[in-house]
C-alpha cells in the first residue's frame, strides 16, 4: 500500500501500478507464499500533454524519494506506443491491453476513499487461474516464449501453466 499511497500523492492522470506488481502479488497469494522480492514497481499513466523522458525521470526520483525501498519504472503510455511502432494509445487500459501476456495486463489505482481501482482489460481470470498466455493483440509467439523462458516464472510458481504460443 505504500507504493500506491506513494503514487496518488503525485497526483497523475490516468495512473496504475502494473504488470509484475500486481501479477506477482496475485501469484504469490495463490501459492500461499511469502512476497516475491521485485525487480521494479512499474507505474503506468498517461498524460498526451507532456511526453517528455525527462518528466518520467522527474517522477521517478520523486516517488524514490517518497518510496526509498522501491526501484520504479515510470512510464507515460502516451509516448510508448511509438516504441513499439503502433497507433497510439488512447489511455492506459488500452496501453495495458498490448502487453505481451495476459496475466501481465493489470493494474491498481489507490482512489482517494483508499478503495482499489483494478484495470483488466481482459479481466481477471488469467491471473488468477496461473494462466500464461500469450496477448491475442501482442502477436508475436517468439517474443511470448523469450519473455517465458527468461523470467523462468515456474521456479517461484509451479503452479503456474504455460500456454503455448504458437508461431
Amino acid at each position: 500500500m505504500r507504493c500506491l499511497r506513494a503514487v496518488r500523492e503525485l497526483s497523475l492522470p490516468d495512473w496504475f501500478i502494473a504488470a509484475g506488481f500486481v501479477r506477482n502479488a496475485i501469484w504469490d497469494a495463490l501459492h500461499e507464499q511469502s512476497s516475491t522480492p521485485l525487480n521494479d514497481v512499474d507505474l503506468v499513466y498517461y498524460d498526451k500533454d507532456n511526453v517528455s523522458r525527462d518528466s518520467e525521470m522527474r517522477l521517478q526520483e520523486r516517488l524514490t524519494s517518497l518510496c526509498p525501498d522501491a526501484v520504479w519504472q515510470v512510464k507515460n503510455q502516451a509516448r510508448m506506443h511509438t516504441k513499439y511502432g503502433r497507433a497510439p494509445y488512447t489511455d492506459c487500459s488500452d496501453a495495458i491491453a498490448h502487453w505481451i501476456e495476459l496475466p501481465t495486463c493489470v493494474g491498481v489505482r489507490l482512489q482517494p476513499d483508499d478503495g482499489l481501482l483494478v484495470c483488466a482489460p481482459f479481466g481477471l481470470s488469467a491471473v488468477f487461474s496461473l494462466q500464461v498466455a500469450i496477448n491475442p493483440r501482442y502477436p508475436q509467439p517468439a517474443v511470448f516464449r523469450q519473455r517465458v523462458k527468461q523470467k523462468n516464472w515456474q521456479a517461484n510458481w509451479p503452479q503456474l501453466h504455460i500456454v503455448s504460443a504458437q508461431a
